[in-house]
């Protein structure tokens, strides 16, 4: 069983500019403020393969902790298949590109209710995402205790 994915919210580009400006993670090192961008669903990052590691701000029921994955988008996915990423409990982070679709989605498998729910809507399982632009080391991060993301040691 599958949640609806047609119905992402779009943001004007003064709107999407505002968002990731404002969910820019607080740190002190310039590097990471560069490179480290929050994504919208509106902006379909999963659509190719781009190299690139993307945190993923989730959780497999809506009464559990925020959890921090983090994935290499360097897989290519034909109709149907699926990429897993990370497993909590009884839920599934994966990469799923649905049958007729031109692009991939991240989606929260919830095993008790056989269901995969797209990032795109507002089931609350998917908080965040965001992509580290840059070839260096990839930054370590953590939840801080408002459930965004800082890095560790800071």
């Amino acid at each position: 069983s599958l949640v609806a994915c047609d119905n992402i919210a779009e943001y004007t580009p003064e709107e999407l500019a505002k968002l990731k400006g404002e969910n820019q993670i607080n740190t002190t090192n310039q590097e990471i403020r560069d490179n480290l961008e929050w994504i919208a669903p509106q902006e379909k990052p999963f659509n190719k393969v781009d190299n690139k590691w993307y945190y993923v701000v989730w959780r497999g029921d809506k009464n559990e902790k925020w959890y921090l994955s983090k994935f290499n988008n360097n897989t290519k996915l034909e109709d149907g298949k699926e990429k897993n990423i990370d497993k909590l409990n009884n839920s599934i982070l994966s990469l799923y590109f649905y049958i007729g679709a031109s692009f991939s989605v991240l989606t929260t498998y919830i095993s008790w209710e056989n269901i995969k729910i797209p990032w795109s809507s507002k089931n609350n399982y998917i908080k965040a995402i965001y992509c580290w632009n840059s070839d260096k080391p990839v930054p370590d991060l953590i939840i801080d205790n408002s459930d965004g993301l800082k890095v560790k040691g800071e």
